[in-house]
């Protein structure tokens, strides 16, 4: 296994440049597995624009693409895995989060995964978590997720397909069950979206965004 130590130096496109980041809330793109960088950037476009827009490359090779840990159903998984994934983003977090009044994270699929997880480890850092098509791990009680800290106020809106042929009913039962008991919930169903994320579902993150986390 990678230690996060060892992981590659963070690459992130950014939905604006440089001096057009300062002072914006932050939103940052987590993507699925397989994927890379640019998979999600081009929703950017769709969302509020006050945001300034990150876009991480997961740190693990996996085929053409990136993952952040190896897949929940391979024996390559394990807890520390995540938590290193987890690690690796929070390092690069800490360097850019001065600049900004808050972070917002955005996973899909895997990137959900790690949203929560981002969140479960440090629950004040994160205005809200979007989560499409996605989960939230098992963590089994492990100490360095600190559940009993989130007592249902951070907003989180989940949105999926039940008929979504991916992400498996075990990990769906556990994150229905932890939303529910640990944040404040936005959870949409779509139909004939699959695995995937369609125009309907980006027009509620974009209201949802507005709403929980821009200043009134």
């Amino acid at each position: 296994m990678t230690s996060a130590a060892a992981f590659p130096a963070p690459v992130v496109l950014w939905s604006k440049p440089e001096e057009e980041r300062a002072g914006k809330p932050l939103l940052v793109f987590l993507h699925g597995y397989g994927a890379n960088e640019e998979d999600l950037l081009s929703l950017a476009e769709l969302l509020p624009q006050e945001f300034a827009v990150a876009s991480l490359r997961a740190p693990m090779v996996s085929g053409a693409g990136f993952t952040w840990f190896p897949l929940t159903a391979s024996i390559d998984y394990s807890l520390d895995a995540v938590k290193d994934a987890a690690a690796y983003v929070e390092g690069w977090l800490d360097t850019v989060r001065p600049n900004h009044p808050s972070v917002t994270l955005l996973g899909f699929s895997m990137g959900m995964a790690l949203a929560t997880t981002l969140l479960r480890r440090r629950p004040a850092d994160y205005a809200a978590v979007v989560g499409l098509s996605g989960f939230a791990v098992d963590a089994g009680g492990d100490p360095t997720f600190r559940d009993s800290e989130l007592d249902g106020t951070v907003p989180l809106f989940w949105g999926r397909d039940q008929q979504d042929p991916v992400i498996t009913p075990d990990k769906i039962e556990f994150t229905m069950g932890w939303v529910r008991k640990h944040v404040k919930l936005t959870k949409v169903l779509y139909t004939g979206m699959w695995h995937g994320i369609n125009q309907q579902e980006i027009g509620h993150v974009s209201e949802f965004l507005t709403h929980v986390v821009l200043p009134k």
